[in-house]
């Protein structure tokens, strides 16, 4: 018997630049650092809408089930089979990352003060006729298959009906199933059915899943995950991609919280990041369950900085981003001119135009959700807001030459404290003991003695 895999999948709905920044990259925190992740991208202009999903199932490939409430009858020509590598390439482009500095000659900042003050201001496709299957009231309105995949679309009457013809067709439904079916039907909507042609997928020679994309017209801008829950082993890890216009993308129907952003944690956490970000992320959701968490929004035209090249024009058209131009011709990236950075041994970040803008802004949104946190399907909207964020957390490497001036003697005896404001930072992002955090530091288990007062007057 078929194991009943529901994936979220998509379609119900109602209808200021940044500084520049000068660092480097040094590890980014992908959805790979997450177990059971999946990945949807959703392009979407006007009322058209295009869904990406990606497939993280592992298995039999003969117990491999999809079924996806759609608001319409999809023909052959709104069904395609995309490449996991640009899912990827957009993950990779999008994820939170960890940046480094290194603190200049404290004696530097003298130098400089008095130079500026001496310048002054400055396919194959099998389509059947319609069939009905009158004793459970279920349609199957239109079979095709496409690449690896056999799809039928499916009408019911009733959430009964349906669900008899699921188990009788080899699915196990999970308990629960039949209430949400109804919801959907009542909605108007209909049902997408995936399962994998064995023959099919052999020809492909790989031999992991591609992700299926539909495209559809409608007014709703939504993702259904109410069928995801029933049958999930604890809480599940989502990671939606938005691709619009103009603008950002938010949930409509649950508040969307930025993730924390720019702040200065210990050096140590270079060799740890993914086990920092996990930490930091479970947190977040500890103190704000039933949020979707913001963790980038930028216009795909330009980066500061960047984990990775920004997506091609033809990568974002294979992601449904239909307004955008095809056919240009695309020049490599040049970072822009600047001061060369101290090489380090992970890849120097820096800013990448592109030769002519493109209207492409990308939402990144990640939630952590079941049936108790978040009960309703995920509905969205986008924004007029166009200002930049992403996640990004800093390392400050303190200055280690020589240095003899006031400033120096300063900057020695301050730095212990801003060791310490980091100790607390990452302690109050992640929930880690403050005294595991120092040790890891060498610094006092107590912190650094700040009471400077106290001699003065002996």
């Amino acid at each position: 018997m078929l194991r009943f895999l529901t994936f979220l999948a998509a379609a119900l709905i109602f209808a200021a630049p940044a500084s520049a920044f000068c660092g480097f990259y040094v590890a980014k925190g992908d959805a790979r650092l997450f177990n059971k992740a999946s990945k949807v991208v959703i392009a979407r202009h006007l009322d058209r809408t295009v869904i990406t999903m990606a497939n993280d199932y592992q298995g039999d490939p003969k117990e491999f089930a999809m079924v996806i409430p759609t608001p319409m009858v999809l023909k052959r020509e709104q069904i395609h089979v995309g490449e996991p590598a640009v899912l990827d390439h957009l993950d990779a482009f999008t994820a939170p990352r960890l940046v480094e500095y290194f603190d200049e000659n404290p004696c530097m900042q003298r130098r400089m003060r008095t130079m500026a003050l001496q310048s002054g201001p400055s396919q194959e496709s099998v389509e059947s006729g319609v069939s009905t299957d009158k004793s459970f009231g279920v349609t199957v309105v239109a079979e095709y298959t496409v690449g690896e995949y056999d799809i039928q679309i499916l009408s019911a009457e009733q959430s009964g009906g349906l669900a008899g013809w699921l188990v009788q067709n080899g699915y196990r439904l999970p308990d629960g199933a039949e209430s949400v079916l109804g919801d959907y039907i009542g909605a108007g909507m209909k049902f997408f059915v995936a399962k994998i042609n064995l023959e099919e997928k052999a020809k492909t020679g790989v031999n992991y899943l591609r992700p299926l994309q539909i495209a559809f017209n409608s007014q709703m801008f939504m993702l259904p995950i109410r069928l995801g829950t029933l049958n999930a082993d604890g809480q599940q890890e989502l990671f939606v991609f938005t691709i619009t216009r103009t603008g950002r993308v938010e949930s409509a129907n649950y508040r969307t919280v930025k993730m924390p952003t720019d702040d200065e944690l210990p050096v140590f956490v270079r060799e740890k990041f993914p086990d920092v970000y996990r930490a930091l992320f479970a947190e977040q959701v500890r103190r704000e369950p039933g949020v979707m968490f913001l963790e980038y929004a930028w216009n795909m035209s330009w980066c500061d900085p960047c984990a990775a090249d920004p997506l091609s024009r033809a990568e974002l058209r294979s992601l449904g981003a239909w307004w955008i131009r095809p056919d240009m011709t695309e020049e490599p990236v040049k970072p822009l001119p600047g001061p060369t950075p101290r090489p380090l041994p992970a890849p120097q970040q820096r800013i990448m135009p592109r030769p002519e803008p493109v209207e492409a802004f990308v939402t990144r949104l990640h939630l952590r959700y079941d049936s108790s946190t978040h009960p309703s399907d995920l509905q969205f909207r986008e924004t007029e807001d166009s200002s930049n964020f992403q996640a990004r957390y800093v390392l400050r490497h303190p200055w280690t030459g020589e240095a003899n001036c006031p400033e120096a003697d300063y900057y020695r005896a301050e730095l212990p404290l801003r060791q310490d404001r980091r100790a607390q930072k990452l302690a109050s992002l992640t929930g880690w003991p403050i005294g595991e955090i120092r040790q890891q530091m060498s610094l006092p288990a107590d912190g650094p003695d700040d009471e400077w007062w106290k001699d003065i007057w002996k």
